[in-house]
């Protein structure tokens, strides 16, 4: 019974393997050997610049940030339009009895400016038997007149007053804007960004697998070859076959973690169009580890500097300072008492007929001053002190996020340097690993090997590989989040691909 079954063994490696030739020498690749070897049989590859590029183009975040300029351009529009002239009329007319009781007409033309003096022009025409002695115009004048002048706050508004703060405010909140627009972009090629790297572990991850399911299967036919022979046992057949299946059984998995990445890849995807495109089955990652698409390295006392100048968290909230700042200056200028003053030139210096007339400023004016002071201000004492209070606790906020992003700043510095380090090791220790399990092999060849150990040491050469190279890409992700901490614009990306 023990016999037929492992006849049933051996008949059923055919169909594991196909045919070689006897004797054929069991080649140990190394990782260059197998980047070679792919860099040349693949035909459709994604860097990740060029992924990077396609992101930044289409993707609906980022095309929603590129919008927030376009809405600070819109609110300081807004804000400008409180100076916008202002041109009204209006026309009142009584008739009762067959009497003109009054007809008035007025048009005014109003032009705000930044300094309060606020000009104004209006024309008057005021006729009928019960027009208001105020309103009258005399008949010589054709029942019309002209009047200009200007109002000007000598207390409260005279530095700054509401419209001014909007805009003001309005300004500071364009650059706020910019920085969230940094912000929005950052989140997302920080995510992307590490995600292709995932990608980029899986496929190599695949093709490890996929050598030693080579290696698996010489390694089997070696056996079959011996076992022919009569130089190994039929039970040496069985669990070289047992570690075949075990091999191909590894590599569908890993072909399903390279396509699942490749899935979560495609949804940083989008055509012109804003249709969603998938990575084909073709495509795969640049496997030229060399490569650096994120600009020069910088020194740990550049990021922190940098991140002090430049981390939209703290521009964003330096920028919520200046807004409260314009605030309080408004708060304080309300403690003031309002004293406007007014003064109108009538018929001058142009007349109701149109011609211009000589400036007569003691004749034929109106003049106005206007008081107003609440007597307690405990709504613009609060309200300062509320300010104030807004100011110290951004104040205290700005000094906790610099904080934290200096720390983290720092902690993922260690980790990429600590990786780095770690990363010499691991590769000797595959280098080690693959010298040793060539040696089996040799032996194997010789007939002096034990298929156990050999499994053994391939198994530990297919762990170390697949360590390296998920360090590999660890380092990668700590070294796009080191350039995230410090809030470095498109992560330290080439500007051309953010353009």
């Amino acid at each position: 019974m023990k016999k037929a079954l492992i006849f049933s063994w051996i008949c059923f490696s055919a169909f594991l393997l196909p045919q070689t030739m006897v004797g054929q020498q069991i080649n140990v690749k190394s990782l260059d050997d197998m980047l070679a070897d792919n860099r040349a049989d693949t035909s459709l590859v994604l860097s990740l610049e060029n992924f990077v590029t396609m992101v930044l183009l289409n993707h609906p975040i980022v095309k929603q940030a590129d919008l927030l300029p376009e809405t600070a351009k819109q609110e300081i529009r807004l804000a400008r339009g409180a100076f916008d002239p202002k041109l009204s009329s209006s026309w009142d007319v009584k008739n009762f009895d067959d009497k003109e009781y009054f007809d008035l007409f007025n048009t005014t033309l109003k032009v705000p400016t930044w300094f309060p003096i606020d000009p104004k022009i209006s024309v008057d025409r005021n006729r009928g038997q019960f027009v208001n002695p105020e309103n009258q115009i005399p008949l010589p004048d054709d029942f019309r007149q002209v009047t200009a002048g200007v109002s000007l706050p000598i207390g409260r508004g005279l530095l700054i007053d509401q419209r001014r703060a909007t805009v003001r405010q309005a300004e500071i909140f364009s650059k706020i804007t910019d920085a969230e627009r940094i912000k929005l972009i950052n989140k997302v090629l920080l995510s992307a960004s590490k995600d292709y790297w995932e990608w980029y572990f899986t496929f190599y991850n695949f093709l490890l697998v996929e050598e030693s399911l080579s290696i698996t299967r010489d390694i089997y036919q070696r056996v079959l070859d011996d076992f022919e022979f009569g130089e190994v046992a039929a039970v040496d057949t069985v669990q070289a076959a047992s570690k075949l299946v075990e091999r191909q059984v590894e590599r569908q998995s890993a072909l399903i973690d390279f396509r699942r990445a490749g899935l979560v890849l495609s949804n940083y995807l989008w055509g012109d169009l804003e249709e969603p495109m998938e990575i084909g089955d073709g495509v795969v990652p640049d496997l030229d580890f060399q490569m650096n698409m994120l600009g020069a390295a910088l020194s740990l006392d550049s990021l922190e500097s940098l991140a002090l100048q430049q981390h939209p968290e703290l521009v964003k909230t330096n920028l919520k300072l200046d807004q409260l700042e314009v605030e309080r200056r408004l708060a304080r200028e309300n403690l003031k008492p309002r004293i406007d003053v007014n003064y109108n030139l009538l018929n001058a210096p142009i007349n109701s007929g149109g011609d211009f007339v000589e400036l007569q400023l003691r004749n034929n004016y109106k003049f106005g001053v206007e008081f107003e002071f609440p007597l307690f201000l405990r709504k613009e004492r609060s309200k300062l002190r509320l300010t104030k209070i807004k100011i110290e606790q951004t104040g205290f906020e700005l000094s906790q996020l610099e904080r934290e992003i200096i720390n983290e700043i720092r902690a993922s510095s260690f980790e990429l340097d600590n990786t780095q380090s770690m990363l010499g090791l691991m590769q000797q220790s595959v280098e080690f690993s693959k010298a040793v399990l060539e040696a089996g092999i040799y032996d194997l060849e010789e007939g002096e090997s034990d298929l156990f150990k050999i499994n053994l040491l391939q198994d530990k050469l297919l762990e170390t590989q697949i360590k390296l190279m998920k360090m590999r890409a660890n380092m990668e992700k700590a070294r796009v989040t080191l350039y995230w901490s410090a809030g470095l614009p498109y992560l330290n990306f080439n500007q051309d691909s953010a353009n």
